[in-house]
């Protein structure tokens, strides 16, 4: 008999969290899953474009944006974890002031160099900067982090003096320093969200899959990986 595997995608945020929680499952159930990670908006492209997943793990905006498309099984929307933003410095930097917004701010228009991610949290910060009046100041200090790099690595590089990424993703970065998360005033939080694709041919292991995701069995790994449940 073939043993059943999951095939999944998801963004590069909760990579490391759900290989813990694949094996998890896997351990509960007796049923692998092998879950492909990439950039958010690439993995979007290709559900869109039609490719076959049993799930598909991205922030919730994605999500909802599939499933109105019809590429993903209606009803089928689990929130499974919170993923809040931190910043980091090169190991051995001064590390600057995070305890305000005003203290955030003063500490982007100090830094030579910063840079986001090119998902839901990094469009949240250009929204933030635009908001607070310095986009256009801090412009050429900018560094795009391509589609699936983690903005710790150009950190860990020292291309990039302050990189704002989810904490889950600096987490395991070596050669940075973890300044701390973003203060409560303007921390922004990404909720991560599920679905079945509408290709699958699995869609009873896959719900399996969700369920487990979404349970209290799941809320350990996700606090070790710096999220909270959803």
């Amino acid at each position: 008999m073939t043993q059943t595997v999951i095939r999944g995608i998801s963004s590069m945020a909760t990579r490391q969290v759900l290989a813990d929680l694949v094996d998890g499952f896997a351990q509960q159930s007796g049923t692998q899953a092998a879950i492909e990670s990439v950039g958010g908006v690439d993995a979007a492209k290709r559900v869109a474009a039609g490719e076959a997943f049993d799930v598909v793990i991205l922030a919730s905006d994605a999500i909802d944006k599939l499933l109105a498309a019809g590429h993903l099984v209606h009803g089928s929307k689990v929130d499974w974890v919170h993923s809040g933003v931190a910043v980091a410095v090169p190991a051995g930097a001064p590390l600057p002031d995070l305890s305000s917004e005003d203290a955030v701010r003063a500490a982007v228009l100090a830094a030579p160099s910063i840079s986001l991610s090119t998902g839901p949290s990094g469009v949240a910060l250009s929204k933030l900067f635009e908001r607070w009046g310095i986009a256009e100041q801090i412009a050429p200090r900018m560094v795009q982090a391509p589609p699936g790099v983690p903005v710790g690595s150009l950190v860990a590089k020292g291309e990039v003096a302050l990189g704002f990424q989810q904490l889950s993703e600096l987490l395991h970065v070596q050669g940075i320093q973890i300044v701390g998360p973003l203060p409560p005033a303007i921390q922004i939080t990404t909720t991560f969200s599920a679905g079945i694709g509408v290709h699958s041919q699995q869609v009873d292991a896959a719900r399996s899959l969700l369920a487990y995701l979404a349970s209290p069995a799941a809320a350990e790994a996700k606090q070790k990986q710096g999220m909270t449940p959803a």
